[in-house]
C-alpha cells in the first residue's frame, strides 16, 4: 500500500536553487498552508551572494520570496508570519526599512532573532508561512 503525500513542492526559477536537501517551498495539501524556506541574498541568475551590504542583501531575500510566492500562486498579503534572522542586530531599522515596503502595508506576525553565523556567510535570510 502507497501513501499519497500530502506536500507539494513549489520551485522557481526567478529565485536560487536550494543549496541543500530542501525545497523552496512545500503546500501542505488539506491545511491551506505554503512553508517557504529561508532565503538568503543569492542572484538567481549567478548562484552567488550580491554584493552589497545588508540593504542590498536584504533587498534581495524579499525578492527571492516574492519569486517563490508567485510559483505557488500567493503574494505577499497571503503571508501569515515570517521570521528574520541577522548576524547583527544594529542592522535591524535598516532591514525593516526594506521588508515594510515589499509587504506594501500589509503586517504578518513576525520574530527577528540575532544568530551567530548564516550560510555563505551573508548578513540575512527570511522565512515565511503563508495561507493558500
Amino acid at each position: 500500500m502507497t501513501r499519497e503525500t500530502k506536500c507539494e513542492v513549489i520551485t522557481s526559477a526567478a529565485a536560487p536553487a536550494a543549496i541543500g536537501p530542501y525545497s523552496q517551498a512545500m503546500r501542505v495539501s488539506g491545511a491551506g498552508l505554503v512553508f517557504l524556506s529561508g532565503q538568503v541574498p543569492l542572484d538567481p541568475v549567478t548562484g552567488t551572494v550580491v554584493a552589497g551590504g545588508v540593504e542590498e542583501q536584504t533587498e534581495r531575500v524579499m525578492k527571492n520570496l516574492t519569486a517563490v510566492l508567485e510559483a505557488a500562486g500567493l503574494t505577499w498579503r497571503d503571508v501569515a508570519r515570517t521570521t528574520i534572522y541577522l548576524t547583527d542586530l544594529g542592522q535591524f531599522a535598516k532591514v525593516n526599512e526594506i521588508y515594510a515596503r515589499h509587504l506594501g502595508g500589509h503586517a504578518p506576525a513576525r520574530a527577528t532573532v540575532q544568530v551567530a553565523a548564516l550560510p555563505l556567510g551573508v548578513q540575512v535570510e527570511i522565512d515565511a508561512i503563508a495561507v493558500g
